[in-house]
């Protein structure tokens, strides 16, 4: 059977893996399609693409748009996006912007509490990828502040912890009729990670297309409950592996979670 990996992250934002690294890992691991779903920003697209001449992958071009809805972090992925807008890519720019301009007081605040990183160090970490807080996690591990990324969200830089800073984003609404414009189709990402549940069945309400039922941290009930949304609220089924580079077996998890071609 021919599988398809349709939640997938590059250099491009804060994945360890290239584009074209991405595009050799699905060869060798027989993927018939991959979704390349960079964090708010669609630069991975075109290597993907040009590397998928050598290694036969089919390519989904696509994004992941991080919103807000209520409290709550929702994210929306879009597929089969008319990715070369003009209007999208300035808007894009607009929240590349608002990344950078966060990453700096995160790393002020970091600093107040005695942890000495730089905001070069953070470019330099994320080379030409689109700056987040995994790459500011990335310095103080290297730095030896802390012994894991997820020790770095659970004690600094979370939500509540004390060099948080929220950001400019996007509402579910707009991201979804973002998608729209550009002839996509929008999904709702990883729902079993939402923590306010009545928030799913709201942002279904908005019009969303499809939800991601197979997903790397989708337990079987949960999958299992996501697939009976999806039947009940006649959305499309969408998953994948959300690889952002982590291994497993000394291979990333590229393709672990996938849905049939």
């Amino acid at each position: 059977m021919q599988k398809a990996d349709l939640h997938i992250h590059t250099t491009a934002s804060d994945g360890l893996l290239s584009p074209e690294e991405v595009v050799m890992w699905a060869n060798r691991k027989r993927l018939k399609a991959i979704a390349i779903t960079d964090h708010d920003t669609i630069n991975g697209i075109d290597s993907a693409i040009d590397a998928s001449k050598r290694y036969n992958v089919e390519i989904v071009p696509g994004i992941e748009l991080s919103t807000i809805h209520g409290e709550e972090e929702i994210h929306i992925l879009g597929y089969c996006i008319n990715y070369k807008e003009q209007w999208f890519i300035d808007m894009l720019e607009k929240i590349h912007s608002s990344r950078f301009e966060r990453a700096a007081k995160i790393i002020a605040k970091l600093n107040s509490l005695g942890i000495d990183i730089t905001l070069d160090e953070v470019i330099k970490t994320a080379e030409d990828g689109i700056l987040g807080r995994p790459h500011v996690a990335r310095v103080m591990m290297e730095k030896g502040y802390i012994s894991s990324i997820k020790e770095a969200f659970k004690s600094y830089i979370g939500k509540g912890c004390p060099a948080y800073v929220e950001r400019y984003k996007l509402s579910s609404s707009e991201a979804i009729d973002i998608i729209e414009k550009l002839g996509g189709i929008s999904v709702l990402a990883h729902p079993g990670l939402i923590r306010n549940k009545k928030h799913i069945s709201e942002v279904i309400g908005l019009g969303i297309k499809g939800i991601e039922v197979y997903h790397s941290k989708h337990d079987e009930n949960t999958t299992r409950e996501v697939l009976n949304i999806a039947s009940s609220r006649d959305l499309i089924i969408t998953g994948g592996s959300d690889c952002h580079g982590m291994t497993a077996n000394n291979e990333p998890i590229l393709g672990n979670f996938s849905i049939d071609y």
